[in-house]
């Protein structure tokens, strides 16, 4: 039997989550390795709005192509909206927590005074905490865990907010002072997730990957998610947050039944000191793609004429 060559960032996070994915496939019968791939996000030390989206997995779709490994291994919010020719998301396993981490040395997010300095990469994450009207000094950062992390210890910051997934999946979940309830801030779309990507035309292995890693109620949640994006032709970078559940409702005969509810929030203004509108919307998990556009729809007619302008990497990064 070959083995499966599961490509992956070379980050100590990728690969943590990478080997989880091949420690289960080697535990199903299908030996797999490991194929670490830098990409042009890891070598970059620019913001991510600057250098736009799929910077983060142009290397591993390209090596999928060129037969170099069989399996890509995504942080599924760091796709781009679309997906490419001859590659197919073939299984999105059990979803890590949702939840943004914030880490301070010993203070929860209300505690922190006007004027305290919390990094953060993401502009979603930016314009949600100047919307809690704290007070906030929001700084841009980028890096690792560890570097993000040693910014609050080495007393450059105050705070940092980082995903809670990542700190989970390294085992360092006890470094977060609080993990932020998604009623103050509304995760990324498909935050916690992995996506499972190899070519369309191995149908094999895309029926191998399905059954051994994919996660029904995960998927549909993520394309809920995802499909907000695409409702508002936007990328991993705009000031989108999005999170989808499965929850327990009775039809109309009174017999249990299992709905997805999605709640999307849109950053619109300035993003240091614009507004953030909110739209939600429940339905039936076979239209979980519907559900996405009608709280994309939402969040537009809330906030159209206030979206911030494009930048790189597509018309609506924003």
């Amino acid at each position: 039997m070959s083995v499966l060559k599961i490509g992956t960032r070379p980050s100590k996070l990728a690969v943590a989550q990478s080997t989880t994915v091949a420690d289960r496939l080697t535990a199903a019968g299908h030996p797999s390795e490991l194929v670490t791939i830098s990409t042009s996000g890891d070598r970059s030390s620019a913001p991510i709005p600057q250098i736009g989206v799929g910077v983060f997995v142009s290397q591993l779709r390209d090596a999928l192509y060129a037969g170099e490994i069989d399996v890509a291994v995504h942080s599924y919010k760091d796709l781009p909206s679309a997906q490419p020719d001859g590659l197919t998301i073939a299984a999105i396993p059990e979803r890590e927590d949702v939840r943004d981490a914030l880490v301070t040395g010993g203070r929860v997010l209300g505690e922190l005074g006007r004027g305290a300095r919390v990094g953060t990469g993401s502009p979603r994450r930016t314009v949600q905490l100047h919307a809690l009207g704290q007070g906030l000094e929001v700084l841009p950062i980028r890096g690792n865990v560890d570097t993000r992390i040693g910014k609050v210890r080495s007393g450059e910051l105050d705070a940092v907010v980082i995903a809670a997934a990542g700190l989970r999946r390294l085992g360092r979940v006890d470094e977060a002072d609080e993990l932020i309830d998604p009623l103050q801030m509304l995760p990324a779309p498909a935050q916690g997730a992995l996506a499972i990507e190899c070519r369309t035309a191995d149908t094999d292995l895309v029926s191998v990957l399905a059954a051994v890693l994919d996660d029904r109620g995960v998927r549909f949640a993520v394309t809920a998610e995802r499909a907000v994006l695409a409702g508002l032709e936007a990328e991993c970078t705009t000031p989108v947050g999005a999170l989808a559940e499965v929850v327990s409702d009775l039809d109309d005969d009174g017999r249990a039944v299992d709905r997805l509810s999605l709640r999307g929030a849109l950053g619109i203004g300035d993003i240091a000191g614009g507004d953030v509108v909110r739209a939600s919307a429940t339905g039936d998990m076979d239209d979980a793609e519907k559900i996405g556009a009608a709280v994309a729809l939402e969040l537009l007619d809330l906030g159209a004429e206030d979206l911030p302008p494009a930048g790189p990497g597509g018309p609506a990064n924003r």
